[in-house]
């Protein structure tokens, strides 16, 4: 392995010992980190569901749930109202199951209100890095230290 690469590497776990020992923050509740950059993680009870990373944590945080929040910004809640609705399978085109079409439709609409209202009730986590390869390194390896299931890495 690289040198450069392994120094890297080496520092990832403590990192993620701090993003776990960090008591959970709630929306709603005083934010007093300031404008961070880093990566985050988004829980239900016990279950870590989601990983990102954005160099503002608490705007991010916010175009995750806000209502007003379109399908491109606030991903995760796109994700839950697909598993939601049954429209698991991404398309590219401007057929019945793209984001656009989706986005449109009554019933996905809901799911989409109700996954950013889920996403809003959540806990939050973050570690501050201001590196974006570090940031990259650490989200990869907190989705798969965690397991969280609403992280995917395919290429779209």
């Amino acid at each position: 392995m690289h040198p450069k690469f392994a120094e890297m590497a080496e520092s990832l776990h403590p990192s993620f010992e701090r993003l776990m020992a960090q008591p959970a923050w709630r929306f709603g509740e005083k934010w007093t980190g300031g404008r961070v950059a880093g990566v985050y993680l988004f829980s239900e009870h016990s279950a870590h569901l989601y990983v990102g990373r954005s160099n503002n944590v608490k705007a991010r945080h916010g175009r995750h749930h806000r209502p007003s929040a379109h399908h491109g910004m606030a991903s995760f809640a796109f994700r839950l109202a697909r598993e939601e609705t049954g429209q698991l399978r991404p398309a590219y085109t401007a057929s019945e199951g793209s984001r656009k079409a989706l986005a449109a439709d009554r019933k996905f609409g809901a799911a989409f209100l109700a996954a950013k209202a889920r996403i809003r009730a959540m806990d939050f986590r973050f570690v501050e890095e201001a590196d974006p390869t570090r940031q990259c390194l650490l989200e990869v390896y907190y989705a798969v230290a965690l397991d969280t299931p609403y992280n995917d890495f395919d290429n779209h």
